[in-house]
């Protein structure tokens, strides 16, 4: 069963950033937050509910759901925003190699030549990608969206190496994130006169953006992880390239080779870091 759960959960999150591009059609990147946010504070909070009690533990919180729901997706949409599909999901993906980067000050971890090797692999890869393969020219279609992207991948990184330090069970962690996110993006709403009703098809994205990229692909994801690791973290390297598919087909983008080799170069700079 835990093999499915991994598949079910890569097969979601590898149409996600199609979702992404499509509701943003619609909405703006913080109204697809809002609507996308409170479709997984309800879900969490519906599997929560039995178990509910508030404790000091969950005012980590009040911190973690500043940046993760509130600025990382924040900063995430804002790049499906500016960029095409592809190239906003390949330059978010290299947050392994920013794990990698930032765990090298922040853990003490050795910097080894293979890790290196890895972080330049990867890291060129996401110019490659930003760049269309222009590498001598450098030119960035929207300079702003790809420091959004590789934004993204940093702030997630760093989500990550907080919550290696938040040992509560993963349901009550994500219910309070998502409570104190929701809280601080509706004021951020309510004070820049940002809050719309979306059209119908807006809204349908959103909530399928907060079901299965947010909320029940974690669960998914989580329980994978718990009963085979070896399995569920190989398959995870599927996700960019089926994203690419599902990118092509629903949002109709043509897929440009130099997104595949560079997204090719990020992964193999991951799996060198890693030590894979």
């Amino acid at each position: 069963m835990s093999r499915k759960h991994a598949v079910l959960a890569v097969a979601l999150w590898s149409t996600v950033a199609s979702a992404f591009k499509l509701s943003l059609r619609y909405l703006t990147p913080l109204g697809l937050l809002f609507y996308a946010s409170l479709t997984s504070l309800l879900l969490f909070g519906i599997l929560y509910a039995r178990e509910f009690s508030p404790r000091r533990e969950n005012l980590r919180s009040a911190y973690l759901g500043l940046i993760n729901p509130l600025t990382y997706y924040a900063v995430l949409f804002s790049a499906y925003d500016r960029l095409p599909a592809q190239e906003a999901q390949a330059l978010n993906y290299t947050w392994p190699l920013m794990l990698v980067l930032l765990s090298i000050p922040l853990l003490g971890k050795r910097a080894r030549p293979k890790t290196i090797f890895g972080l330049f692999l990867g890291f060129l890869g996401a110019i490659v990608v930003a760049t269309k393969g222009d590498l001598t020219g450098l030119g960035f279609s929207d300079p702003l969206g790809v420091v959004l992207g590789l934004g993204s991948a940093v702030i997630w990184a760093s989500y990550w190496l907080l919550n290696l330090r938040d040992d509560r069970p993963l349901v009550e962690k994500m219910f309070w994130n998502f409570l104190f996110g929701f809280a601080y993006l509706s004021m951020v709403l309510l004070l820049s006169g940002g809050f719309v009703v979306p059209p119908f098809e807006g809204l349908v994205g959103a909530v399928y953006v907060g079901l299965f990229e947010m909320g029940v692909t974690f669960i998914l994801w989580y329980k994978a992880v718990e009963s085979d690791m070896t399995f569920a973290s190989g398959i995870a390297y599927l996700v960019p390239f089926m994203s690419l598919l599902f990118i092509s087909l629903l949002v109709g983008e043509r897929i440009a080779p130099a997104t595949v080799l560079g997204l090719t170069m990020i992964v193999g700079g991951i799996l060198l870091g890693r030590g894979a």
